[in-house]
């Protein structure tokens, strides 16, 4: 027979995996965003292929499919810092089934339509933005301390298996089901998630209760002062923001670069943006043994260093030969590999320093300032390749992508010897020295 203690060792040995509710989260998850590929896909070629729209029109879709973003995202904050989450998370992919079922169901009975589109996209938008938000926040109360970088690891490397297996999925599904009839097995995904969420069974904590009801609008500030009243996330949100810019910049054109302006075929594109997910996959798995062998600091100044500068490669193919196949191919690669790092440990970092009743605010606040750049991104992309043409703004870009390598002079994220063990204000001195930073 196996003693307690030998049984808490074999559960530290195995990690998060040994705790069954996570690997529940985890198994619906992976299937859902696998789902969420399918959907992205499906719901524009819905509107293209059946209901022939314009370009003005998939504007508006995008439009109303990512709106929920801006208007919903600090409010959802707030709503997860005053009640439990995992109800409103099956609550979210309930909603999602019910409006993403629906237009296969409009579709056979021959009602779908563009409005239909539109309001489907946004409903399911800010179901989305309350699961997204809630999930994040949620992790940190169903897993150990000691475990939160290996669920966040997992939980990274779904999103890039999603990366992978999703597109070439929603291709054929599309190919053999038409569009809406493909957004059924999106539906399916977010009821196992839905599923996956009701099977846990480890009880959730009730939110802390101030002392003084407030305000919308004071949850609201607070969650804002969380994030830029403290360094160690006032400079994760900045350096970020100014990545997740260029980084749109340089996704937005590279595609167009790829094809026309070095010839890349639909397949060799699909195997150089897919070499991109295959790093990040990779770079999700050994996050965690990559910071235990560096030290936190050291392996984030590495990880940033590479993720930022590797893009510049992109620049030096100039046909489709193998040699310039292998050079996108690896820089993608390089890329995605060292931004999982970087994203596992930072997610970590910000779940770690912020008190539970804070979470779901801060990072509400985090995500309105990071998702905020993608449509600047898109939109400078855009202007740039008009005016100077295509190589310009891939150029400009890739320059900018480097940028946040500054911080690693500055920002205290990287003078942090290991991860803090809890909540920490590093605007005061004696509290830093206590979470294991060091001055430089």
């Amino acid at each position: 027979m196996t003693t307690t203690q030998e049984r808490k060792d074999t559960a530290g040995r195995r990690g998060v995996l040994a705790n069954r509710d996570f690997v529940k989260l985890w198994s619906g998850q992976t299937v859902s965003l696998v789902g969420s590929q399918v959907t992205d896909i499906a719901l524009p070629l819905a509107a293209v292929i059946t209901l022939n729209a314009s370009a003005f029109q998939i504007g508006l879709l995008n439009v109303a499919r990512f709106a929920p973003y801006v208007l919903v995202t600090l409010l959802a904050g707030v709503w997860f810092d005053r009640r439990r989450r995992r109800p409103t998370l099956i609550a979210a992919d309930a909603v999602r089934v019910l409006l993403i079922g629906a237009l296969p169901l409009a579709h056979l009975l021959g009602v779908l339509s563009l409005p239909w589109l539109y309001a489907v996209g946004f409903l399911a938008g800010v179901a989305t933005v309350l699961f997204d938000v809630g999930i994040l926040s949620y992790i940190p109360g169903l897993v150990d301390k000691n475990d939160l970088a290996d669920a966040n690891s997992k939980m990274t490397a779904s999103y890039s298996v999603a990366g992978i297996a999703g597109p070439g999925l929603a291709g054929f599904l599309v190919g053999a089901l038409t569009a809406p009839v493909a957004l059924t097995v999106g539906a399916a995904t977010y009821l196992a998630s839905a599923v996956a969420l009701w099977w846990i069974r480890r009880p959730e904590a009730e939110p802390e209760r101030p002392a003084e009801p407030k305000s919308v609008r004071a949850d609201i500030v607070e969650g804002l002062r969380t994030v830029v009243g403290s360094r160690i996330l006032r400079h994760l949100a900045a350096q970020s923001a100014v990545f997740n810019l260029f980084e749109n910049v340089m996704t937005t054109v590279f595609l167009v670069y790829a094809v026309r302006s070095l010839g890349l075929s639909p397949f060799q594109l699909g195997l150089v943006v897919g070499a991109g997910s295959v790093g990040a996959l990779l770079g999700a798995t050994l996050s965690g043994r990559i910071s235990e062998r560096l030290g936190f600091g050291p392996a984030l100044r590495l990880v940033t260093l590479l993720a930022c500068l590797s893009p510049v490669l992109l620049l030096v193919p100039g046909g489709t030969g193998p040699v310039s196949l292998v050079i996108l191919g690896g820089a993608l690669a390089v890329h995605g590999f060292h931004l999982a790092v970087f994203n596992v440990n930072s997610l970590t970092l910000r779940q770690t320093v912020t008190p539970a009743r804070l979470l779901g605010r801060m990072n509400a606040s985090y995500r309105l300032i990071l998702y905020g750049t993608i449509p600047l991104g898109a939109l400078l992309a855009g202007s740039l390749a008009s005016v100077f043409g295509l190589r310009a703004a891939l150029a400009v870009g890739v320059a900018g992508i480097a940028v946040p390598v500054v911080w690693i002079a500055f920002s205290p994220v990287y003078r942090l010897r290991e991860m803090p063990q809890g909540p920490v204000d590093v605007d005061r001195p004696e509290t830093v020295a206590q979470s294991g930073a060091a001055d430089s």
